[in-house]
């Protein structure tokens, strides 16, 4: 039977984490894990939810394995198989959270390179959400590829210096994760691809980017264009106000007389004229003719670091609801730009602002902390006027934690519990540090101001000198609060403790946490102050008693003093006597007649309908064109020395070879009628030279060429002895009457000599 608290597993969660954040919180989880089964499940989930090293897994690994059993970030002596990694993978599906940091030389990283050649599945970290990743080497920000696995929302990136290959861990980041939140820090600039890289990231909610480049016109287009970005943080050190502005050159739509618009560039000589684009965009800010517009309209959570001047000029260009609102200042802050940035977040704020923090930057602190190092000086104070702050209706916590603009007085006490009724947290620089010779300048009458005016206020925290106060303060019940629960004094100055006593129990009888500064080695230690609110917390509870039970003895004879008086019955005669009376009014409304006489006017209007004829005449001639073409053949004349070296002479006649030229010169009958409107004097040519052939070469070539024939077979001698062949010879074609006849055709047969 398990126990009733993990009948509700939200209920065993809160427990748990109440038990982690306490002092000694993670030895004591781990103990609570150890009682019993039922609670070992839960307790090890949340003891091993947060990693702040990779050193717990590596532990985890067999001391067979290690190089030194009692330091496990020296690494591995051999590579673990299978077996060994049991356990890590076990506890490595609980961690949804783990940090990296390089500079500590925690971790050897041959380590890294054992992790990647022996790990049995791909991610040893497979639910990891959160991976904050501190790098100074290129090798080591190659090493955040192990942990880069799918379920991975939140990436927090550190790097110290410009590495080559950033673009490509970018890129491969983006291909396979897909953030809610993305954080980059930087002393070197962004890359020039940056937001094309991080561009498929549309699921981003929030965006950190500290680093030279974040205030491009790009990526503050890119970052307005996430739809689902609800906390921005960027850092406006070093910058000017035209650089903050410039942030929104591509977000603002100012129409056509914006100044980046415009461009004075003609083309020609251009090197030599003067921008005065930057000029053109002052003086439009100036005389209020520069339209702006809303940008990121979805912000919640906004964290702005630097000047308070470029802080003031980012914040005019929002049109958000912000609700939380961080500011790291350069401390002391101008006192004119301070004013204006108060007024400016009351302005556009006021309605949904609900919690305001204002810090110091890291030059600032790390200017304090060597004047504090430094022997023989006091610290610097100077005074910061809240007086600039109009009405905050809705904010609930106010954190102002400055290193030298440390000194308030109890009229901005007044002042807060003026314009902000419903607060619950108050922070007033309580690490603050003060000379001897000029203490702080808040008293706890200002603190019964917050108690009288604030009744939601339950945290304080300033620095104050609990001097004597005024008999009124001890009197009145109105300042006496019922919420404030917890006070931090800091280095406060306490005389009487007694008394000091005493008006606390008045103020916040309900007080359950004090705390005050009592290490002997923190600056600004002053042994009488540390005794005296040590027994202020000795005394306080017992005198919360007696001023409780007093109040509620006082509370009990109110009551009873309130007691109805007797009462007796008494009958009253209240019947309603009616006097009722006619009278008449005669009502009668006086009328009038009024005629009008609307008569419209008439005119008639004759209308020319007869349509408009226009005669065109069109020349329909089509146009006819003659065009003659020269069909005559291309005639090629070729000699053949086919002479036989023998004594016999053959003679072939011209009639064949006329016969062929005629048959190649005479057109064909279509191609006759096609040329026959261009030919007709050919024709008459073509009749003349064929009657010439009829009539007078060709009666003269027949008896030729028969007579020729007849003699070679009559001289012609035979092959066996004079014998006559059997087989008759064949006439041949005469070696210019065959075009496809060879001389070696010719010689396959003897030709008799002819003799005339």
């Amino acid at each position: 039977m398990f126990p009733t608290i993990l009948r509700d597993p939200d209920a065993t969660k809160k427990l748990l984490d109440t038990i982690l954040d306490s002092p000694n919180g993670r030895r004591s989880l781990s103990r609570v894990a150890r009682t019993c089964r039922a609670m070992c499940e839960p307790a090890l989930n949340v003891l091993w939810r947060e990693l702040d090293s990779l050193l717990p897994l590596v532990s985890l690994f067999p001391n067979n394995l290690m190089k030194r059993t009692r330091r496990p970030g020296l690494g591995l002596a051999k590579a673990p198989s299978a077996e060994d990694w049991s356990k890590v993978l076990a506890y490595g599906e609980r961690v949804r959270r783990i940090a990296y940091l390089e500079a500590s030389n925690s971790m050897s990283p041959s380590i890294f390179t054992t992790i990647s050649e022996s790990r049995p599945v791909t991610y040893i970290l497979p639910h990891l959400q959160q991976l904050i990743w501190r790098v100074e080497t290129a090798a080591g920000l190659e090493r955040c590829m192990l942990f880069l696995n799918p379920e991975l929302q939140s990436l927090v990136l550190e790097v110290g210096t410009k590495f080559p290959q950033l673009s490509t861990f970018l890129a491969d980041v983006c291909s396979r994760t897909q953030l809610t939140t993305f954080s980059f820090s930087s002393p070197t600039s962004l890359p020039d691809t940056f937001t094309d890289l991080l561009r498929p990231q549309h699921t981003l909610e929030k965006l950190v980017l500290v680093a030279p480049g974040a205030l491009s016109p790009q990526v503050g287009q890119w970052a307005a264009s996430l739809p689902a970005l609800h906390t921005l943080e960027l850092d406006l050190s070093g910058r000017s106000v035209i650089a903050v502005e410039g942030f929104f050159d591509d977000i603002v739509h100012s129409g056509a007389s914006t100044p980046s618009d415009v461009s004075s560039d003609s083309g020609i000589f251009s090197g030599d004229e003067i921008d005065f684009t930057e000029i053109r965009r002052s003086s439009l800010r100036l005389t209020g003719d520069l339209e702006k517009g809303g940008a990121f309209t979805s912000l919640h959570q906004l964290q702005l670091s630097g000047e308070a001047a470029n802080i003031a000029v980012f914040l005019k260009h929002l049109a958000s609801s912000l609700t939380h609102l961080e500011l790291v200042i350069e401390d002391p802050p101008d006192r004119a730009d301070w004013q204006d940035l108060s007024s400016l977040i009351c302005e556009r704020f006021s309605n949904t602002l609900l919690s305001l923090r204002i810090t110091a930057t890291g030059s600032s602190r790390f200017n304090e902390l060597v004047r504090s190092t430094s022997r023989g000086g006091d610290p610097p104070s100077r005074h910061l006027p809240l007086d600039s702050l109009t009405s905050l209706p809705y904010l609930l916590r106010l954190d102002i934690d400055l290193p030298e603009s440390v000194v308030f007085h109890n009229v901005d006490l007044a002042h807060i519990a003026q314009v902000c009724p419903n607060i619950e947290t108050l922070r007033l620089c309580p690490m603050a540090r003060f000379p001897t010779s000029a203490g702080p300048s808040l008293t706890l009458e200002g603190v019964a101001v917050l108690t009288q005016n604030c009744r939601r206020l339950h945290t304080l925290a300033l620095v104050l000198d609990a001097e004597t106060s005024s008999a009124e303060t001890l009197n009145s019940v109105k300042v006496s609060s019922r919420s404030l629960l917890r006070l931090h004094v800091g280095h406060s100055i306490v005389n009487d403790p007694l008394h000091t006593t005493i008006l606390l129990s008045h103020l916040a009888p309900h007080l359950e946490t004090m705390k005050w500064f009592h290490e002997k080695n923190r600056p600004g230690y002053v042994e009488a102050n540390a005794q005296g609110w040590q027994k202020v917390s000795d005394w306080l509870p017992h005198l919360q008693g007696m001023r409780l039970m007093e109040r509620s003895k006082a509370v009990e004879a109110a009551n009873k003093a309130s007691v109805r008086p007797t009462t007796s019955e008494q009958s009253v005669d209240a019947t309603v006597r009616r006097i009722t009376a006619d009278q008449g009014t005669q009502v009668k409304p006086a009328t009038g007649e009024r005629a009008i006489q609307m008569s419209p006017s008439v005119a008639s209007q004759a209308v020319d309908a007869t349509p408009m004829l226009t005669e065109a005449a069109v020349d329909a001639t089509p146009a006819v064109s003659h065009q003659s073409v020269g069909a005559e053949p291309m005639m090629t004349s070729t000699e053949v020395d086919a002479t036989i070296p023998t004594e016999s002479k053959s003679i072939s006649t011209v009639l064949d070879l006329l016969a062929e030229e005629n048959a190649k010169m005479q057109p064909t009958y279509a191609d006759t009628l096609y040329m026959l409107p261009s030919a007709i004097p050919v024709v008459f040519a073509g009749l003349l030279s064929l009657a010439c052939r009829v009539f007078i070469t060709y009666p003269l070539a027949i008896p030729m060429h028969m007579l020729d024939k007849s003699l070679s077979m009559i001289h012609a001698q035979r092959p066996n002895g004079g014998e006559t062949p059997s087989e008759g010879y064949e006439l041949r074609a005469s070696p210019s009457h065959s075009t496809s006849s060879s001389t070696s055709e010719l010689l396959d047969h003897e030709i008799p000599p002819v003799c005339l």
